[in-house]
């Protein structure tokens, strides 16, 4: 068996996904982290290994039961438990107003975001009632799981609901010894957070105007957020589940 120490982090290979992976890394934990690109998934195994840590890179589409399920059982044929889990996996879709929103679009955002996270969660606790170890989830949300902006609803819905099913399963899991809990982040500065600009006419004004919304006047870096992860899926987090946690430099103080 493990020694409480192996993670999954899905949406691992870039961005705030992988800031998470190496934090683990760093503080000597084995990490299992799942994504669609290969070449950013290998990269990002080869900084684990670089940092002392063992790596598992799979490539896996959480929009499909099969293949999460193939996840985790490699997870545990590798590293012999799953003890900690990050959601991260996520898509931005597009700034488009409600009427005008595409179909297909509206539809990779439900499959990735939402379908994605609950298949995650079905087979991570699966995996840790079986252990009778406990364990932690944390569910990657955003501040716009928290409150509305004008054309990103069906991404702010998906959200939204990635809150409602973490207090779920946290009453339905603390039992179990399981903490769920839910981490909101703000603006973080990764290419993800550039795709909302994509059908802007002005992004960089539009960014300068953003800006303004947050107290502290700035975006998170990815290493900000991954910090407060790990904190929350540690020891001294121990009595925190069905928890909402901004990390949005003061954005849903407004």
């Amino acid at each position: 068996m493990s020694e409480n120490n192996v993670v999954v982090v899905t949406g691992g290979t870039s961005g705030l996904g992988r800031a998470i992976v190496l934090e683990y890394a760093e503080n000597g934990f084995s990490v299992a982290f799942c994504g669609r690109r290969k070449k950013e998934g290998e990269e990002t195994r080869a900084m684990v290994e670089a940092l002392g840590a063992k790596g598992l890179f799979h490539r896996c589409d959480v929009s499909q039961s099969e293949a999460v399920e193939n996840f985790i059982d490699k997870t545990v044929s590798e590293f012999g438990a799953v003890n900690i889990a990050v959601n991260n996996a996520g898509v931005a879709g597009v700034m488009k107003p409600l009427m005008d929103y595409p179909l297909d679009i509206f539809d990779s955002l439900l499959d990735v975001n939402l379908k994605g996270t609950f298949l995650s969660m079905k087979f991570e606790l699966k995996q840790m009632v079986k252990q009778k170890e406990g364990g932690v989830i944390i569910n990657i949300s955003s501040a716009l799981g928290l409150r509305g902006k004008e054309k990103v609803a069906p991404y702010s819905m998906t959200k939204h609901g990635i809150i409602g099913l973490t207090k779920s399963a946290a009453l339905e899991y603390g039992p179990n010894g399981i903490r769920i809990n839910a981490l909101c982040p703000g603006g973080i500065e990764t290419e993800m957070d550039a795709l909302f600009y994509a059908n802007v006419p002005n992004p960089e004004e539009v960014k300068k105007e953003r800006l303004k919304s947050y107290a502290l006047g700035r975006m998170a870096k990815p290493k900000e957020v991954a910090k407060t992860c790990f904190w929350l899926s540690g020891d001294a987090a121990s009595f925190i589940t069905g928890a909402v946690v901004p990390v949005d430099g003061g954005k849903t103080a407004r």
